[in-house]
């Protein structure tokens, strides 16, 4: 039986160049995490703070699933909705950029996330939409990562019907998604805090000062900080 085609064979002959998202005059934070972490509730509060300065790019698969977009669990299926988010992700991304030149965009997840849920080795993911990590870590001028609740054995049942991880499958791809966006120059950690609202402050802090970091110019060294307990 021959070997089923892969997304990249599909993809356009040459890979997207790899620049820093600032280059062109634009922001991107991406809030991720794993399920359950509060990234969806800290970007609508920033949102709602600081009003039309910044353009909110929602979760791709939210976007898909709600849709109608089948969800499944054997390894084809499953790579064929993760080269599917992929693609969504990134067109959202690049349409809210052109659509609001200028403005701050958080994005609810990104383009690398994908690795995380992928059923096989990680490099095989980006293998399959025709990138690679550092190519999509580039994407984005800061990465700011919501700890799970999972991790401290927190319910994560939340208002989002897309979601249907159990604790300890959220707990994985949390670790799963920490190991790739790490290795972003401008990590940011938000830990898991019993006190949602303690976390949350943290949160909305840490994406304060990473805007301001950015939009007054200044390029801040890596961070890594841990919110209070």
């Amino acid at each position: 039986m021959s070997a089923p085609l892969r997304d990249s064979q599909f993809a356009n002959r040459h890979s997207p160049r790899q620049t820093s998202a600032t280059e062109n005059n634009r922001c991107r934070i991406v809030l991720t995490g794993g399920p359950g972490g509060g990234k969806t509730t800290a970007a609508d509060l920033f949102h709602r703070q600081i009003g039309e300065r910044v353009v909110i790019v929602p979760e791709a698969a939210t976007l898909l699933f709600s849709g109608g977009f089948p969800r499944a669990n054997t390894p084809l299926a499953v790579h064929a909705v993760q080269r599917a988010i992929y693609h969504v992700q990134r067109n959202l991304e690049d349409a809210q950029t052109a659509l609001f030149p200028g403005r701050i965009l958080l994005c609810d997840r990104g383009t690398v996330d994908g690795a995380a849920y992928w059923l096989d080795e990680t490099p095989h993911f980006f293998d399959a939409v025709g990138t690679t990590l550092q190519t999509e870590l580039a994407r984005y001028d800061a990465v700011i990562f919501f700890e799970t609740a999972a991790v401290g054995g927190m319910g994560i049942v939340a208002g989002n019907p897309a979601r249907n991880e159990s604790i300890q499958q959220a707990a994985a791809l949390d670790g799963k998604l920490r190991a790739l966006w790490s290795k972003h120059p401008r990590f940011v950690l938000v830990p898991h805090n019993a006190s949602f609202f303690k976390k949350l402050s943290f949160g909305l802090a840490m994406i304060d000062g990473i805007v301001a970091d950015l939009t007054v110019g200044r390029r801040p060294s890596r961070r890594s900080t841990r919110g209070g307990k």
